[in-house]
């Protein structure tokens, strides 16, 4: 938990270094608790997001208010964490949108599952050391 609140605190739009496996999974993994727990709470609660579509009739979202705003808190720092990741093992962070090329976005899994560069590389200091 004390890795997804300093990715939170430290690092909420923070772009430039590197960042460990084991910041970004276990930051993933606790965004996707609190994803579950926010979906969980909407049909607890009965918030979804519904509109009127005219012809179409009232459009109603799977998903409510407290989903829709927790996607809107973590997107920035899930994107920079993202970026500092690939940083991690050598790779810009323009690679991230390899994800919108069908079968070749699973390069970008691979490079997220990879360990980092061992000692300093161009995107600064390892931060194993």
């Amino acid at each position: 938990m004390e890795i997804y609140l300093k990715v939170l605190k430290d690092n909420y739009v923070n772009f430039n270094g590197r960042a460990r496996r084991k910041e970004f999974w276990m930051f993933q993994l606790f965004l996707i608790i609190i994803t579950t727990i926010c979906i969980v709470l909407d049909n607890i609660l009965g918030t979804v997001i519904a509109m009127d579509a005219g012809p179409f009739g009232l459009i109603v979202s799977p998903y409510g208010w407290l989903y829709f705003l927790c996607v809107i808190f973590h997107f920035l720092p899930s994107l920079a964490l993202l970026v500092r990741r690939l940083h991690d093992v050598g790779k810009s962070g323009w690679w991230y949108f390899i994800v919108f090329i069908p079968i070749v976005n699973f390069w970008l899994l691979y490079l997220l599952c990879r360990d980092g560069d061992h000692g300093e590389n161009s995107y600064g200091n390892n931060p194993k050391a």
